[in-house]
């Protein structure tokens, strides 16, 4: 785990230090644990999609000092993880969902490195003037068009070989589909669009018909 500062790994195990800065306590229930007088906290894989794709090997890379643009941050859970990972860098958390943003809010308050935006990611031009170049984009959205809005965001604000990670929810796409035919379109308009798959991860048994896809600008 040398490319994921902040984060432990000990069998089918996941946990983020706590940074010193922050308030050692849950955000959204989770466990805390105590190890060499670290504040460690239970990161599921079962509640974040990100921490299943950690768990499956994927080729995921983050710096402390990343800036990530989130799309889908819902009520953070996933956000509070990474903002233990990027002590010298920002998550902008963007979500629609007004009573989701409440959440995201208070736990800004307690995190400084997490910006909440409320807006809706398909017009990633409207919060232009919050964002600047990220080093990652992260999305986990349940929509039909979720691969239209990640390419979008992607030409917008990723910089030049920066990489996106991308949470494939096949069912979301199509009901009708096998998940593999869906993955695989998927694949087919990521590098018709002008990407690279740097790698590809089934996220069963954690999220069924859930994949994780990671690529890179070129």
């Amino acid at each position: 785990m040398d490319s994921l500062p902040g984060v432990i790994k000990e069998a089918n195990r996941l946990f983020t230090v706590i940074p010193s800065q922050y308030p050692a306590k849950t955000v959204y229930g989770e466990r805390i644990v105590s190890k060499d007088g670290r504040a460690l906290r239970v990161w599921s894989p079962y509640r974040s999609k990100l921490a299943a794709a950690i768990l499956k090997r994927a080729s995921i890379e983050f710096s402390r000092d990343y800036h990530v643009l989130y799309l889908g941050a819902a009520t953070g859970t996933t956000v509070s993880h990474l903002s233990d990972i990027l002590t010298e860098g920002t998550i902008y958390a963007v979500e629609i969902s007004s009573f989701a943003m409440q959440r995201l809010v208070a736990l800004s308050r307690e995190r400084n490195n997490i910006i909440p935006i409320l807006a809706d990611a398909f017009h990633p031009e409207r919060y232009s003037n919050i964002i600047s170049d990220v080093d990652v984009v992260y999305q986990d959205i349940s929509q039909r068009n979720q691969v239209d809005i990640f390419i979008k965001n992607c030409n917008l604000y990723l910089k030049e070989k920066g990489y996106g990670i991308i949470m494939i929810k096949a069912r979301s796409i199509d009901v009708n589909l096998k998940p593999t035919k869906i993955y695989k379109m998927v694949k087919q308009q990521i590098i018709k669009d002008g990407y690279e798959i740097v790698d590809y991860k089934n996220l069963n048994p954690y999220a069924k018909d859930h994949a994780c896809m990671v690529v890179r600008r070129i």
